[in-house]
């Protein structure tokens, strides 16, 4: 069940990531996007992620066009998922990136959910996106989602730049939502006032430190701390002095460890180490991080990029989270174009109905926490 919402929570409220879930949303890669030779490297990794989730929960996976629809519904039945457990849609997409144009969904009373569908702008004009920009809209002009309303907001929010623990809390970084590429001329206070009308948002932790190589989002908080639940949060950490992280994410636990709780208290703080230093063909190095894990009814699913620490942020999420099921899906790929298993989903809370699924449920229910 679900955590008690607290009592100054008002609507619209964002639910946490680890509330119920009626389904996980997924942009599915191809050709005309920028995988190029590693294209069939991000389908297996979109593969396997959609295997290991739909043990969980069903899945809406937005295709392109019709001749990928039915690639990709083939391709998921032979690896194993049942038909009801996964609807298709199809829509024009940029790339697989759904955290960022995927709908953010607030829950009004009674438990309706509302898609609100802010403006996407390819994080501040780096990548293409107009096409991204219009999914929401264009599932919901098809009927795709059912039974909640959409409201499209002229104002630029990527999901993976929050991080909500329910409760009317925020987390965010200063280097994301302040930039000037996203909302040109937006000072702290309106951008505080924007979270509070939109999302319900009272309390904004703002995280003024912490920094990946080759990370193209402006900080996205998805890559760098995340809640487990209302008390406690995972963050990325570095513990080799030579390292170009070291001090920005020292800083980093330095800041979260002032943070507190909304009663005061230090929050409980869980450390997820960096793996070694990845790199592209080009010799940059990646954004790799363990803090892009995924939030399921009953599991967690934590990025695996074939390193020893793997196994270490692994141990550390299963011991936060003790009712929820810890699983490792391959994410080397993905990372190869900035993103893991976070960036390339998300949930749609309980409440939304997605034609298609109305008669799927999850397998396993979920935890409220822990």
């Amino acid at each position: 069940m679900s955590a008690p919402v607290h009592p100054e929570c008002q609507y619209p409220r964002l639910p946490a990531e680890w509330e119920p879930h009626a389904a996980l949303m997924l942009t599915w890669p191809h050709a005309d996007s920028d995988w190029g030779d590693e294209l069939a490297a991000a389908e297996a990794c979109l593969e396997s992620l959609a295997v290991a989730a739909a043990a969980y929960e069903p899945l809406l996976i937005v295709c392109p066009d019709g001749r990928s629809s039915a690639r990709v519904r083939n391709r998921l039945r032979s690896a194993g998922i049942p038909a009801e457990r996964f609807t298709i849609a199809e829509a024009p997409s940029n790339d697989i990136w759904a955290r960022d144009h995927g709908p953010i969904t607030v829950l009004r009373p009674g438990g309706r959910a509302q898609l609100l569908d802010f403006h996407f702008n390819g994080w501040g004009q780096r990548h293409p996106h107009d096409a991204d920009d219009r999914i929401t809209r264009a599932l919901t002009d098809q009927g795709v989602f059912g039974g909640e309303s959409y409201r499209r907001i002229e104002w630029v929010l990527e999901g993976g730049a929050i991080d909500c623990d329910g409760q009317g809390t925020l987390m965010t970084t200063s280097r994301c939502l302040l930039n000037p590429n996203r909302n040109e001329g937006c000072q702290r206070s309106e951008i505080e006032s924007q979270l509070r009308a939109r999302l319900g948002i009272h309390r904004i932790l703002w995280l003024e430190s912490g920094w990946l190589c080759g990370d193209d989002t402006d900080g996205h908080v998805d890559m760098l701390a995340r809640f487990l639940d209302t008390e406690t949060i995972a963050h990325a950490v570095c513990e080799d002095p030579d390292d170009p992280h070291y001090v920005p994410l020292r800083d980093l636990r330095h800041e979260l460890a002032a943070a507190r709780t909304r009663s005061g208290q230090a929050y409980r703080l869980v450390e997820l180490p960096l793996p070694a230093p990845i790199h592209d063909q080009a010799g940059r190095r990646l954004p790799a991080t363990y803090a892009n894990f995924l939030f399921l009814n009953g599991a967690v699913l934590v990025p695996a990029y074939g390193d020893p620490n793997d196994a270490v942020a692994c141990a550390r999420i299963a011991s936060a989270c003790p009712r929820r099921r810890v699983i490792q899906v391959p994410a080397r790929a993905l990372i190869g174009q900035g993103g893991s298993l976070h960036c390339a989903t998300m949930q749609l809370p309980e409440g939304v109905m997605i034609d298609g699924l109305q008669d799927a449920h999850p397998t396993r229910a979920g935890a409220s926490s822990g």
